[in-house]
């Protein structure tokens, strides 16, 4: 489970974000690569655009869904 108060600072506002749990192990960015990307210097993935149609949302829920460590949250309070 993520927890907002180990949201990594790149993640931009809104439902989605990782926190410091995060692998690196690219799933996110295979399943929604429009809305994560990865942060080479420091080896992590991270949200860098909200979901902004039908399609993306879907993708981003599915990312959220498979990852293996369970480090990407779902803030209901940040859309």
């Amino acid at each position: 489970m993520a927890f907002v108060s180990d949201k990594l600072p790149d993640n931009v506002p809104g439902k989605f974000f990782v926190d410091g749990q995060c692998i690196d192990c690219d799933v996110c960015r295979d399943t929604s690569p429009a809305n994560f990307r990865r942060n080479d210097e420091n080896g992590y993935s991270y949200v860098h655009k909200r979901p902004e149609s039908d399609e993306e949302f879907a993708l981003c829920e599915e990312a959220f869904n498979a990852c293996p460590v369970e480090a990407i949250g779902d803030d209901a309070h940040g859309m």
